[in-house]
């Protein structure tokens, strides 16, 4: 089955199912799917496919469990993702007048498609499960006093993680982050004082919102040609509101040099070096293998081309290996006041925007990053100069990547040179932008 999009009026409806067959198929990661295969529709065809892809996977443990109470024997993936894609437009129809987006109306609309996609024998197929799978559908939220099962499947998340939530959370405050991360995020954009500080910068358009946080502004939908001048001039970063809670913990001061050890894809490091204004950014990464090319790495580039005002140093290399040595090769300092460490993680502070985490992530993931992620802390804490300061933080919600790893490095012999300042923690259901944690370390003089 070709995944190249489809030039038709009808292309984005059929390159989100030819996305969506593809992504039931080789498991690939959905974002960098969707910059593959879509990059040759128009913005607003772009846009709409893409919508409807985010919009099935974030919803597909609950199409799956309605498709497989009637379909006994799965059909091919080109079948199945037109079953899915029209199941996720009944979702969304819901709440709509009927016509608006009637259930006749997307069947219709559904078996056409099928023809194409798949065969006409698929598309009367197609025809029937659809009719019969809009009631399923239609069902009310759970109980208030609801299953981890049945939350599992309404909400559509593995059942494992929903039980582990309610381990750590109880039963409202899962719930409310389950509600979360189904509905679709709003875009934000980052004003970026180095590109405004000039009296003829103006100020932010009327259309960006402002937000609860000074600095980000909720950019409203049909907004894009607007949007793209602003982006490409360097006025604006879009960027999530909780990205903040690391790089303000981290405090750079002006003049400062600050080692980012986990840079890419480099939104992090852009707002470090906004708020330095003068001093020196290193940037280190992973360097990309030659059999993976690195989409993170080759941002985190693009963004350190956008800094103004402070001396840019890109390093590739795992600092977890020797770590002064890589600094020292490239005529950089080997200690630092001021390191951020954003480290990899699960990601669940994240899942309202990187909606196929969840079927991705394994329970014993958990553990593997908490290792990993130890491992890194002692390494970058060789790197703290005497009185510096050290921030660890992570997009994860769980206690085991962040308090846990917090105490097994003050357990370590390399924790003993530093006290725990303060940390700050964002939960998405109460602060209202995407869960991240951080924790500033200092080193003792």
């Amino acid at each position: 089955m070709s995944t190249a999009p489809s030039r038709t009026p009808a292309g984005a409806w059929v390159a989100a199912a030819r996305l969506i067959a593809r992504w039931l198929d080789r498991h690939e990661r959905v974002d960098e799917l969707a910059e593959a295969l879509l990059a040759g529709l128009s913005g607003v065809e772009r846009a709409r496919a893409q919508h409807l892809v985010f919009g099935t996977v974030r919803h597909y443990g609950r199409l799956e469990a309605s498709l497989r109470r009637l379909v006994a024997h799965p059909p091919r993936f080109s079948t199945r993702a037109v079953l899915y894609v029209a199941g996720y437009e009944l979702l969304e129809a819901a709440g709509r007048p009927a016509e608006e987006g009637g259930v006749a109306k997307i069947v219709h609309h559904a078996v056409e498609q099928a023809k194409v996609l798949a065969s006409p024998a698929e598309a009367r197929l197609v025809n029937a499960v659809v009719r019969k799978l809009a009631p399923l559908l239609a069902v009310a939220p759970p109980p208030k006093l609801a299953t981890a099962g049945e939350l599992a499947e309404y909400f559509s998340y593995p059942e494992w993680l929903v039980r582990r939530w309610l381990l750590q959370y109880g039963a409202e405050p899962t719930r409310r982050l389950l509600e979360w991360n189904q509905t679709p995020a709003p875009l934000h954009a980052r004003w970026r004082p180095a590109f405004n500080r000039s009296a003829t910068a103006g100020a932010p358009p009327e259309f960006l919102q402002p937000s609860a946080w000074p600095g980000f502004f909720e950019v409203p939908s049909g907004r894009w040609t607007e949007v793209e001048p602003l982006l490409r001039s360097g006025r604006i970063y879009l960027q999530d509101p909780g990205t903040r809670l690391a790089v303000e913990l981290l405090a750079p001061q002006p003049g400062e040099t600050v080692l980012d050890l986990c840079a890419a894809p480099g939104g992090k490091s852009l707002f470090i070096a906004d708020l330095l204004g003068s001093g020196r950014l290193v940037a280190m990464d992973l360097p990309p293998t030659e059999d993976k090319p690195s989409p993170r790495l080759e941002r985190l580039k693009s963004n350190l081309a956008q800094v103004e005002g402070v001396e840019v140093a890109l390093v590739l290399g795992d600092f977890t290996r020797d770590a002064a040595k890589l600094l020292r090769e490239h005529q950089l300092p080997e200690s630092y006041a001021a390191v951020l460490m954003d480290v990899p993680c699960s990601n669940t502070g994240v899942m309202r925007h990187r909606v196929d985490v969840k079927w991705r992530l394994q329970e014993a993931d958990f553990q593997k990053h908490a290792r990993q992620q130890a491992t890194m802390l002692h390494c970058a804490a060789r790197l703290v100069a005497p009185g510096g300061r050290l921030v660890y933080s992570t997009c994860s919600i769980d206690a085991e990547e962040n308090e846990k790893v917090i105490r097994t490095f003050f357990d370590s012999r390399a924790g003993a040179p530093f006290k725990l300042e303060t940390s700050v923690q964002g939960l998405p259901w109460s602060s209202g932008h995407d869960g991240a944690a951080a924790f500033l370390l200092r080193r003792r003089e």
